[in-house]
């Protein structure tokens, strides 16, 4: 187990039920890159494991191992920080372990089905016990409930935390509502109507907000406390930026929801209110990383006057963040952006391009910061005052971000030949989707996808040795260095 690899020397039990969540994640982070990449072998070759592991069901594991490893992360960064923020343990720990427990078997189980009861009638125990048949929240309506209980659970533990708190911190009182959200919006994906236009609009409630607005406050909630945790940023600054980030997700989050709405039947309005908001939604983000660097750039400058040195305490998880920031602006505001205008969007609707957005944005906007947080959870775990980059934890940011842009950039490129071929020149019927799927480009782009996939997996090996091995070698080198200072002071001192 990864807890015990780590050798965690937490005295705090929020913080000890952190590193379970995070040891979960990765394992579900590593499951998911493992059927990513059968997924990218079968676009070459469709027959691969046909019968077997058939595509549907590869990228169905593949998205939801996405979804609950970053969910997983997630909960478990609040648990780590609620004490620090709070100055209490999380209220009910014996009951959010259970909750953790639960939601580890609940997902083993849901995995284990749809590997192995791949097609079956659509009925209404089919829909109860076996998948729900609804892209990317396939999971049966037991799993369903199961994940709302846990998370309010979950929101329960942290409430109370925050309720017997004296300081009640902008980070925490934004976490707060966010979590109630969390829980609600899921709830949207929970009920069925044959009507497909209604249908549809309450489905994607759950697939852009609750990810979209929900998860991207909360993704700046992490990355406010992280900073005041590394660089020492300024509370005020960081929680400005936080109440901003609310006001324009919760604003341009819900409006912003309108650009999936172009084809599904809803009035034609969303059109102009989908486009114009749905751009603005990375922006405080990188607004809030960029202030904070900025103000901590000029109090290194004053302080480097007077003999004051800002120490970047933990420069793996500094990283992480910049990549954070940016990642999230080019993932989710440039790519998405790409093809969000319905005059561009009735061409590019279900292309690669969509794929290209999200590969990008997913990374970018939620696994970089939450990988972040890992680094902070290791160095907190060895009681480490400063945590520095080793050779693994440079190759593994190389090779990550240049497989996650190779596949950006490949997918683009098939997307970009589906809107010329299939979509522009042939008309989007179903003999246009097969012509296009065999020319040159989209082959060729497919090929790279897969080439960029494998950098990408090399790169998450060296993330994982890393993330074993950097706070006890980290440590270690601690200790020598004290032993051998205390043994060049001690002859002069006598």
């Amino acid at each position: 187990m990864l807890t015990k690899l780590l050798n965690p020397a937490f005295d705090s039990p929020s913080k000890r039920l952190a590193m379970k969540y995070f040891t979960v994640a990765l394992v579900l982070f590593a499951a998911q890159l493992v059927v990513g990449l059968i997924a990218a072998i079968q676009f070459i070759h469709p027959s691969f494991l046909f019968g077997i592991l058939d595509f549907s069901v590869v990228r169905m594991v593949h998205l939801n191992a996405l979804v609950v490893w970053l969910l997983f992360a997630m909960i478990g960064s609040v648990y780590y920080m609620v004490p620090d923020e709070t100055g209490y343990e999380a209220v009910g720990i014996k009951l959010g372990e259970l909750g953790f427990y639960v939601l580890t078997a609940a997902v083993a189980v849901v995995v284990v089905v749809y590997l192995l009861i791949q097609v079956g009638a659509g009925t209404e125990a089919s829909i109860w016990l076996i998948n729900e048949g609804r892209e990317y929240i396939e999971a049966p309506r037991w799993a369903d409930i199961g994940i709302v209980v846990v998370v309010l659970i979950f929101y329960y533990n942290i409430l109370g935390a925050y309720l017997k708190s004296e300081k009640k911190t902008g980070i925490m009182t934004v976490l707060i509502a966010d979590l109630l959200a969390l829980a609600g919006l899921y709830l949207a994906g929970m009920f069925y109507t044959d009507n497909i236009s209604v249908d549809q609009y309450y489905w994607w409630w759950v697939i852009h907000l609750w990810v979209e607005a929900t998860w991207e406050v909360f993704v700046g909630a992490i990355a406010a406390y992280a900073l005041i945790k590394i660089i020492g940023a300024k509370r005020q600054i960081v929680e400005m930026w936080l109440w901003i980030e609310v006001l324009m997700l919760f604003g341009s989050g819900i409006l912003g929801l309108g650009h999936h709405y172009f084809w599904i039947g809803t009035p034609e309005y969303w059109w102009e209110i989908g486009a114009l908001f749905s751009s603005l939604e990375p922006v405080p983000l990188v607004a809030m990383f960029v202030h904070v660097l900025y103000d901590w750039g000029r109090e290194q400058g004053h302080g480097e006057a007077n003999k004051i040195k800002n120490v970047v305490t933990n420069t793996p998880a500094m990283a992480w963040i910049t990549i954070n920031a940016f990642g999230n602006f080019l993932g989710a505001g440039i790519w998405g952006f790409f093809h969000t205008l319905p005059q561009v969007n009735i061409y590019t609707h279900g292309t690669q391009f969509t794929a290209a957005h999200g590969h990008l944005a997913f990374f970018g906007a939620y696994a970089a910061i939450l990988i972040g947080m890992m680094y902070l959870v290791v160095q907190g775990a060895y009681g480490l005052k400063t945590m520095r980059m080793t050779a693994l934890t440079k190759w593994s940011i190389g090779l990550l971000c240049l497989g996650i842009l190779g596949m950006t950039v490949a997918l683009t490129i098939a997307g970009y030949e589906q809107v010329l071929v299939e979509r522009a020149e042939l008309g989007g019927g179903w003999q246009a989707f097969f012509t296009a799927q065999g020319l040159p480009w989209y082959v060729q782009a497919q090929a790279w996808r897969l080439i960029m996939g494998v950098v990408f997996f090399v790169g998450f090996v060296l993330l994982f040795i890393d993330l074993i091995t950097i706070g006890r070698k980290q440590s270690q080198a601690n200790d020598t260095h004290d032993t051998q200072v205390s043994a060049s002071v001690t002859p002069t001192m006598a």
